[in-house]
């Protein structure tokens, strides 16, 4: 069974979502869900950017000498330490600007959502699925990033294992709701491109990719601060090397979540 399968069944003979028993409804979603993670794989955007690109980029970071040397500029922290949490934001930043918007558009502009709301499917399953198939993704490339960068290149484990896990969750939310805002007003597969890439590439000057934050001049840094990229990486980062991030990071993270989730659901449609 497919997405567009599911979208063409005749409503007279399916029953109503409201009347199915719970097990059918989390089997059907769960069908959904297989569906479009396979649908992912063939048009693997989200697995190459969200775990193939920052994983290619730490080995080659690792791999330099320079980057293991403590700075004082550092905190007396390597270069390598700073890149690690850059990469794990730019990970999930992909996976948010791109893969998730894009196939949701996709689906609009070719009707799929229209004709799901003829059907007993509720089309903001489709919007779940891929929010799930995209999380996990997420969960993936964090968990390789950290693994390879500890086993292979010596960097520590988080000093607060708890902070960490919040940070990475509050990070994903405030960076997937900027997705489905994309998602909700791009009109086209086109425009949704071009608008995460026009919100992709200055988010990722203020997480650090070409300028780590430590060295930073401090307006840029304050401006980092309030971006999501920028709160996700001083989060992540302080969890790995401090303790328990502090509160700020947290919250802006948290604003972007809720303000950016309010309006992609105040101006997303189905058709």
């Amino acid at each position: 069974m497919n997405t567009l399968s599911l979208a063409r069944t005749p409503t007279p003979t399916a029953p109503a979502t409201s009347r199915l028993t719970g097990r059918a409804r989390r089997s059907a979603f769960g069908k959904i869900v297989l569906n479009e993670a396979r649908l992912t794989w063939r048009r693997p955007i989200s697995p190459i950017g969200g775990i193939g690109i920052p994983v290619v980029l730490l080995v080659i970071f690792g791999e330099l000498p320079s980057f293991h040397q403590r700075l004082s500029s550092f905190g007396g922290s390597t270069i390598f330490d700073a890149y690690v949490p850059i990469l794990m934001t730019f990970g999930l930043a992909m996976l948010a600007l791109l893969g998730l918007p894009l196939p949701l558009v996709s689906y609009r502009e070719l009707g799929v959502l229209r004709r799901l709301s003829t059907t007993p499917v509720p089309p903001s399953w489709m919007l779940a699925a891929q929010a799930v198939v995209q999380l996990v993704i997420a969960a993936i490339a964090v968990i390789i990033v950290l693994v390879v960068s500890i086993v292979a290149f010596g960097a520590s484990a988080p000093v607060s294992p708890a902070g960490f896990v919040v940070s990475v969750a509050v990070a994903i939310a405030g960076l997937f709701a900027i997705g489905l805002l994309i998602a909700a007003v791009a009109k086209t597969s086109t425009a949704a491109n071009v608008i995460s890439r026009l919100v992709f590439f200055p988010l990722m000057f203020f997480a650090g990719l070409w300028l780590p934050r430590a060295l930073m001049p401090s307006i840029l840094l304050d401006v980092s601060n309030y971006t999501p990229v920028g709160a996700a990486v001083q989060a992540i980062q302080d969890s790995m090397q401090t303790g328990f991030p502090p509160t700020a990071p947290l919250l802006v993270l948290a604003a972007y979540a809720v303000v950016f989730g309010y309006l992609a659901s105040r101006f997303f449609r189905w058709e």
